[in-house]
């Protein structure tokens, strides 16, 4: 039996961003359930009350989306008994050490040159272009997950917002959730107490200056044109999310058919 999640949302110290996905409409008028589908940011900073709480909800499966250079910076996902871990890489829309190094420790000039001009927000919608057209066999492994015995489940990545929010839109859109509460869920993620916090190692005058922020703001944002673009590209792609899912992700109607019993009401 899982843990019902209370209307108020756990306090959770060294996890940002950590949310049940249950109660989500779908178009034919169910809900996704509360209790099986989890979403947050990495576990690495976890507490022993952080720990508690999670290993309250009866976790199965913790989806991990995060890279080795990730976990080298924020280290590996705490362990939680009788819970199994899962690590599928997905494309990070800062990818590489350089990127991150440039970010904590840039000057003025140096951001300017690499975010300034739509240039940031220009490498995030590229990102979740890539990730829907090209992870499709990851996202169909998460699927096929859930649709087996994986639940309750968690997904997350560093920030718990573009690789976990894709993933999570995915799997929404599998289970025929409304796209105005795929997107709402999404931009939750720009709530003040969940997002991931920008720390810089540059100790200049500037470093936190209300224009390194803005021009940092679209790496740690939660956009609706980033998502928007994702299900562009699925249109342009595979013409329709149905084609998308059953050719491009491999959903035979009997999965998608577990898919819906398991984590809708």
């Amino acid at each position: 039996m899982t843990q019902q999640i209370p209307s108020t949302e756990p306090e959770l110290s060294g996890v940002r961003n950590f949310r049940d996905v249950g109660g989500l409409p779908t178009a034919d008028g169910r809900r996704v359930r509360y209790g099986v589908l989890f979403r947050s940011g990495h576990l690495a900073h976890a507490t022993e009350e952080d720990a508690a709480f999670l290993s309250s909800l009866g976790l199965h499966t913790i989806f991990d989306f995060r890279n080795a250079a990730d976990q080298k910076l924020e280290g590996p996902d705490i362990d939680l008994p009788g819970v199994t871990n899962v690590n599928l890489p997905l494309s990070d829309p800062a990818e590489g050490t350089w990127f991150w190094k440039m970010v904590r420790d840039g000057d003025i000039e140096q951001l300017r040159e690499l975010l300034g001009d739509g240039k940031a927000a220009e490498r995030m919608t590229n990102s979740y272009r890539t990730m829907v057209k090209e992870r499709t066999a990851e996202h169909a492994e998460v699927l096929r997950s859930l649709a087996g015995d994986s639940v309750p489940a968690l997904m997350h990545c560093a920030a718990g917002k573009d690789r976990a929010g894709l993933s999570i839109a995915v799997t929404l859109l599998a289970l025929g959730v409304e796209r105005e509460a795929i997107v709402a869920d999404y931009l939750e993620s720009n709530a003040k107490h969940r997002r991931y916090k920008v720390r810089r190692t540059s100790t200049t005058a500037d470093a936190y200056s209300p224009e390194v922020m803005e021009l940092l703001s679209p790496l740690f944002e939660a956009r609706a044109e980033y998502l928007t673009a994702a299900f562009e590209t699925i249109e342009e792609t595979w013409g329709s999310v149905e084609t998308y899912l059953e050719e491009g992700l491999g959903l035979t109607p009997e999965i998608r058919e577990r898919l819906r019993e398991r984590l809708l009401d």
